[in-house]
């Protein structure tokens, strides 16, 4: 292969990969009933989460759903209920990837997941301040949850999010009055 060659092969591979997204940042918008919320996602420190997040946004899992736990001085959780409370079907779960060197501070962007290390499936939180706590060295389960990605804009949304009344909805607590619907996901460009 001559020098001319192997050139336009690197740019061609160069360009596959970031038409593929591959060597692109990610980010997706969340229109919410309160306003937008854009996050940056960071692939390279928390790939499978990621990939998760994207499919799920892809096959427009989260449109409809609601955030359906918050707590104004923890976090504001959604991606997995509808506004009646009925849980959405989701995929098999991910790998854990708490030890990624994120951390769970303020409007970072996190998978939820139950006391299983390796079970979060769709649902996320976003923290609304920083909860040291939930990082893997500092964890009480030794696990942690993982950081995934971080609000770039509407910021002042969650903190609208964070403050609203809530109350119980059959065994789920801390659950909005009225309901935070995420009307639409999608990836930016």
């Amino acid at each position: 292969m001559s020098s001319s060659q192997l050139v336009r092969a690197a740019a061609a591979l160069a360009l596959g990969l970031a038409l593929s997204g591959g060597a692109s940042a990610e980010k997706v918008r969340l229109v919410t009933s309160m306003g937008d919320i854009v996050v940056d996602l960071d692939a390279a420190k928390a790939p499978k989460s990621v990939a998760n997040f994207i499919e799920y946004v892809k096959a427009g899992h989260y449109d409809g759903t609601v955030f359906h736990r918050v707590i104004s001085n923890f976090m504001v959780q959604g991606g997995g209920m509808d506004p009646a409370m009925k849980e959405k079907p989701v995929r098999a779960p991910i790998p854990l990837e708490s030890r990624n060197g994120l951390s769970n501070t303020r409007g970072t962007l996190a998978m939820a997941r139950t006391m299983v290390p390796d079970s979060a499936t769709s649902q996320f939180f976003i923290n609304v301040k920083d909860n040291p706590f939930l990082d893997q060295p500092n964890s009480q389960d030794g696990n942690g949850y993982a950081v995934f990605g971080r609000v770039i804009e509407g910021m002042e949304v969650v903190d609208k999010i964070r403050g609203v009344p809530t109350g119980n909805a059959g065994r789920h607590q801390n659950v909005p009055v009225e309901p935070v619907l995420i009307k639409k996901a999608s990836l930016e460009k």
